[in-house]
């Protein structure tokens, strides 16, 4: 058999993601909590309850696990509600809690990343318009100063805001995150805040440690022209594409928003990011329907023959992680992987998943694509907001009765990886044997 071994380079950032509302429990603070409570708004009515018990405590024994898999760093998120409870409080006392853990990164030889907003808001940010209020970016790098300047002894890399495009378009345009808002001048309102925030959060890190390297973490998704020969259906996929994946990053590059029909400047937010975070998961295929009246009469869908995750929610498209990575070379500026996984149960398809998509990694670095590193969505199972614990993204799986974790084989795939930074073919052999010669073929 023919065999061969991928190396990444030296340096390289290997690790897990989690975000604070999916993993401390009881957040009972913040606006995610209360959509939680309200009939309908969670897959099959859950709530996130003690998630993975972090705030209890159980942090040290997950990322003792981290640490012994190999893994170099972890991307965590700060809970905005805990450190702010109320618009005139600040909370000292969390801000030790998270110095802690971040201390505890560092003791286990991890690099911290750390997130400021990763979709969830104080209750009493909510009750005063949230991100639609004008006043939000000066909130948020209020937030942000106090929070810097607690880490700063043990964090250097921050983002600023995970998926902004995400966030803006699930809470208000689709409606599916709170406050659950149907509305295009609300959604371009909070798209302008939020560039507005990041920029502002951006400068105010820089004048706390100037050494500091501040991003934010981009949704990229793939959007293919169903029929190539169509200018319908090409014109479609560039939209989304525009708007979707190109806004937050473009705006951060040359402080230019972006829409269909008009453009704003905002000076503050150009060179605002030292690196550029990507998450990326999958792509979509996309026609014009003229029945889609509720989508601009886009239709996105995935090829018959995709290989999918449990609830069809994931296309195994591995081939595009590429595209995202070279994608991302526009803006000039180091990339942070800092996403990508699958929810998989039996952790059978997370084992393909992870491989072809590290293959792809490997290709872009091969091509001098400037990637700094790789994150895996996610350490163990968590909450995962509007599908609730429906989908299993960890390489730990959790038992929601009792706590115990049970380590999955992907987690074990993964420690190789990072062990001996490069994927060789003895670990595609023990670990999915079913695309072996795919890999190396001849």
């Amino acid at each position: 058999m023919a065999e061969a071994t991928f190396h990444f380079p030296r340096g390289f950032l290997w690790g897990t993601g989690t975000s604070s509302h999916q993993v401390e429990g009881n957040n009972t603070n913040n606006n995610w909590w209360g959509w939680e409570q309200e009939e309908g708004n969670i897959l099959n009515g859950h709530t996130s309850g003690p998630a993975c018990d972090w705030w209890g405590g159980r942090w040290r024994e997950d990322l003792d696990r981290a640490a012994e898999s190999d893994h170099n760093a972890h991307r965590l998120s700060i809970e905005w509600s805990r450190v702010q409870p109320s618009p005139d409080h600040w909370d000292e006392s969390v801000l030790d809690r998270y110095r802690e853990i971040v201390r505890g990164l560092s003791e286990r030889g991890m690099t911290p990343i750390v997130t400021l907003h990763h979709f969830s808001d104080p209750l009493w940010l909510a009750e005063i318009g949230g991100w639609e209020n004008p006043s939000v970016s000066e909130y948020f790098t209020a937030y942000t100063k106090r929070v810097v300047d607690g880490l700063k002894e043990y964090a250097n890399y921050w983002i600023t805001i995970n998926e902004p495009n995400v966030f803006a378009t699930n809470g208000y345009l689709l409606g599916i995150f709170p406050p659950g808002k149907r509305n295009l001048p609300s959604t371009i309102n909070v798209m302008t805040n939020l560039v507005r925030a990041h920029a502002g959060a951006y400068h105010a890190i820089h004048s706390i440690q100037p050494t500091s390297r501040v991003g934010a973490a981009h949704n990229y998704r793939g959007f293919v022209p169903f029929r190539s020969w169509s200018p319908f259906d090409r014109a479609a996929a560039s939209l989304l594409s525009s708007q979707f994946n190109n806004f937050f990053p473009r705006a951060f590059t040359d402080g230019v928003l972006r829409f269909p029909t008009w453009f704003k400047r905002i000076q503050a937010a150009k060179g605002t990011q030292d690196f550029l975070g990507i998450n990326y998961y999958t792509r979509d295929m996309v026609a014009f329907n003229l029945l889609k009246t509720n989508s601009l009469f886009i239709r996105r869908f995935y090829k018959p023959d995709d290989e999918l995750s449990d609830n069809k929610f994931i296309a195994n498209t591995s081939q595009f992680m590429f595209t995202a990575l070279k994608w991302g070379t526009q803006f000039d500026v180091p990339i942070i992987i800092t996403e990508n996984g699958v929810e998989n149960l039996n952790d059978q398809l997370r084992r393909k998943y992870l491989i072809q998509h590290l293959h792809q990694v490997w290709r872009a670095v091969n091509f001098n694509f400037p990637v700094k590193g790789y994150f895996h969505w996610t350490l163990v199972d968590n909450f995962e907001w509007e599908r609730g614990w429906t989908q299993r993204f960890g390489l730990w799986e959790l038992d929601l009765h009792t706590q115990a974790r049970q380590k999955r084989p992907s987690a074990d795939l993964f420690a190789e990886i990072c062990r001996q930074n490069c994927l060789s073919s003895d670990v595609v052999a023990q670990f999915a044997p079913e695309i072996y010669k795919e890999m190396f073929p001849g």
